[in-house]
């Protein structure tokens, strides 16, 4: 029998339906994989099962029988949990509360925080995962933030556990003691809906596979019947002939130098340029220093040594209107907190960082920056049905190409991209690695931070890498191995 089992699940949003009559069967002890482009409909259901959405038609049985799923409290109730690709942690609160937000221990009516921070403890020490329970969740790395959200799931001891992109901010290690902890939770008749854009992942610990395609479902496979080709031809509905279409651009004369940029505890006499025509790879483990440096140079943090010169003339970058000023644009890898203003609509959110450029007189030029938005929704295929809904409707995927939009009409001459593709589909990802070759071969140049080794090679002329704050090396393109990075990334260690 199975667990759960969806049969014509029907969704709208603002008079557009975006489930087209979706079924979906999990089976216990197994793991079903949800695969598809943004935008395809794959977090909207897992919603609609989590209780976060109400489904406007279909059924959802559990064990056979038929269940009405109305908040996310009843869905709990049920042994569902799920995993939010889009984290929403309370930052003022600890660890230990936002695990067990809502269901602290108590004492005489009082909650029990020794025990609290001791049930805590003990679960992240049997996941492996090295947090400090009493830490306040807004000082964690955007990685530890995900470990926290993956341990409150386990916590709560559900029959059915949906995971939606949850290596997206994660090392490889602790994509490691994810799946230990999958297998352990298989082997107690645990079923899990897993939502990822990484295929590795996928055929490594999926047991079935069902594709979504606009909101419509394409078909289910056991994993072991289909590859990695056939795959990505269901859920574009077409063919990718390359997965990183890099094309060299002339390299030209520095625009960005850095010299023995320094601050205490974040980065060490960080040097290195970064020349016109150029996409230059920033690698090193989680928490080496990467983001760090880029904040500094897009003046959102202030370095307390070293030198940045723009053009050969050193610079001051006060603040990051400053640094936008001097053609700097940064992306930065947190969409959610800092990227976008989520109840703003997706029209006003694409203009943001460009608006004095469609004022005239004091008047904004409607048409003007109508074209403009038009141009950037086309480019990188976001799909949303009215430009005035707010960039919170949208998916993971399509709210981050909103914030490549929002950056790349200000026509900066420099772009940082920190993890541009991190919960991005394979089509997807495909036409934004066009846009940075594009983009460099008019003369620009960027900065691009990755996690994922493929995309670092693939798309950089050039990687330096970071190591415990430092830099441990520099290779040019024809140098690249992943076995050299590795060696690289542990130097300092």
């Amino acid at each position: 029998m199975s667990l759960i089992e969806l049969k014509g699940i029907k969704k709208s949003f603002y008079g557009v339906e975006v489930l087209h009559g979706v079924d979906l069967t999990l089976r216990p002890g197994t793991v079903h994989a949800l695969m598809g482009e943004n935008g395809a409909g794959k977090s909207t259901l897992m919603k609609v099962i989590a209780g976060v959405h109400k489904c406007d038609e279909g059924t959802i049985l559990m064990d056979g029988k038929e269940v009405r799923i109305n908040s996310p409290s009843e869905a709990q109730s049920l042994g569902i949990a799920m995993i939010h690709q889009e984290l929403s942690p309370v930052r003022e609160m600890t660890v230990a509360e936002n695990i067990f937000l809502g269901r602290e221990p108590s004492r005489m009516g009082f909650i029990d925080y020794r025990k609290l921070y001791a049930q805590t403890s003990d679960l992240l020490e049997k996941l492996r995962i090295p947090i400090n329970p009493k830490s306040k969740m807004k000082s964690l790395r955007v990685a530890d933030q995900q470990m926290v959200e993956i341990a409150k799931a386990i916590s709560q001891n559900a029959r059915i556990v949906i995971m939606d992109e949850p290596t997206s901010a994660i090392t490889d290690n602790e994509v490691d003691s994810l799946f230990a902890m999958i297998e352990d939770m298989k082997a107690h008749d645990v079923g899990i809906i897993y939502i990822s854009h990484k295929m590795g992942e996928i055929f490594r610990i999926a047991d079935d596979i069902t594709v979504l395609r606009d909101g419509t479902l394409v078909n289910t496979w056991p994993a072991s019947e289909v590859d990695n080709d056939t795959l990505i031809k269901q859920m574009v509905g077409r063919e990718l002939k390359e997965q990183f279409p890099k094309v060299a651009a002339p390299i030209g004369e520095t625009v960005l130098e850095v010299k023995n940029l320094s601050l205490t505890g974040q980065y060490e006499d960080i040097s290195f340029e970064l020349h016109r025509g150029e996409i230059l790879g920033l690698v090193g483990l989680v928490g080496a220093g990467r983001t760090e440096v880029m904040r500094s140079i897009f003046g959102m943090t202030q370095p307390e040594k070293g030198e940045i010169l723009l053009n050969g003339k050193p610079v001051h970058m006060k603040s990051p209107a400053d640094a936008i000023k001097k053609g700097i644009a940064y992306v930065t890898e947190d969409r959610k907190g800092e990227g976008l203003i989520l109840p703003m609509s997706v029209f006003k959110n694409t203009t943001l960082s460009a608006l004095k450029d469609f004022v005239k007189t004091g008047i904004i030029q409607d048409v003007k920056e109508s074209k403009a938005v038009d141009e950037q929704v086309k480019a990188l295929r976001i799909k949303v049905n009215n430009l005035k809904l707010p960039v919170k409707s949208l998916s993971g995927g399509n709210q981050q190409k909103v914030v490549l939009a929002k950056w790349m009409i200000t026509g900066p001459d420099i772009m940082i991209f920190d993890e541009p593709t991190r919960g991005i589909d394979v089509g997807a990802k495909a036409e934004i690695y066009k846009i940075m070759c594009d983009y460099v071969a008019q003369g620009h140049a960027i900065i691009m931070i990755s996690s994922e080794m493929p995309e670092a090679m693939g798309m950089s002329d050039r990687i330096i890498v970071l190591s415990n704050h430092k830099c441990s090396g520099e290779l040019d393109r024809q140098e690249f191995s992943q076995e050299a990075i590795v060696q690289m990334q542990f130097k300092y260690m």
